[in-house]
């Protein structure tokens, strides 16, 4: 049977507090050295270009069912057309964006710039709160939870008779370092909030591709079937009109 424990008021006051102020700044701190660390640059004109296009294609095919077909037809040809349309990329033309990222020494400069700040501080931290808070219990989450959240919030500590509900010392820190973002949404703003977990996901990447996106678009241009809604207007208001009544 699981054991209830009384925790210490001074864990809270050194250990839990602490721990999460510190948490805080260093995030607000690493969101002001990235501002300054990262270099303006001037967008690329092509992938602008580019992006306008998937954006008015895409805008096309939502509101495919609002234009007369002929009109519709004359689009989609511009935007498809196999010869000059658009969104048509011709085979081996496509770009690569790890070998343009090695073109362009300040892309791999700035990448390098990000993830430096994300590494550095995360090990740093992580090897403060290693040496001077493990094998504390923090805190105690205020609902019951089952064996599968041992290992996610009892890092740390081997004791299977403490009930799941307890956080430790170690695992409260990854809480904090993967669950501050809404926090920093609302002291730095929603497009400035730190986010750990995207940043993550960046690292295994090299760019985007522009072309793909430029083919996937015609693909689902290609295969949207038109249907002139405007036919069929006077009907449906009828009906809406009839169910009001009624």
């Amino acid at each position: 049977m699981a054991e209830d424990l009384v925790l210490d008021t001074a864990i809270r006051d050194w250990v839990l507090i602490p721990l999460s102020v510190v948490m805080v700044l260093i995030g607000v701190l690493r969101y002001f050295v990235s501002k300054l660390m990262n270099s303006s640059q001037t967008p690329d004109t092509k992938i602008v270009k580019e992006g306008q296009v998937v954006v008015r294609a895409r805008n096309l095919r939502v509101g495919a069912n609002f234009i007369p077909s002929k009109a519709f037809r004359a689009r989609k040809i511009y935007y498809c057309n196999e010869e000059n349309g658009l969104l048509f990329v011709p085979k081996g033309q496509g770009q690569n964006p790890q070998a343009q990222m090695f073109s362009d020494p300040n892309m791999a400069m700035d990448m390098m710039k990000k993830n430096l700040s994300m590494i550095i501080p995360q090990t740093l931290t992580f090897a403060w709160v290693n040496f001077f808070f493990s094998g504390f219990v923090a805190a105690k989450i205020p609902f019951p939870l089952t064996q599968r959240f041992r290992s996610m919030l009892q890092n740390g500590i081997d004791l299977s008779t403490v009930d799941v509900s307890y956080v430790s010392s170690r695992s409260w820190y990854f809480l904090n370092l993967f669950g501050l973002r809404g926090f920093f949404s609302l002291i730095l703003g929603e497009e400035n909030a730190v986010d750990d977990t995207q940043r993550m996901m960046q690292m295994g990447g090299f760019g985007f591709d522009p072309s793909k996106g430029l083919s996937a678009e015609k693909d689902n241009l290609d295969i949207t079937q038109h249907d002139w809604a405007l036919p069929n207007f006077e009907q449906r208001a009828e009906a809406v009109l009839r169910k009001v009544i009624s």
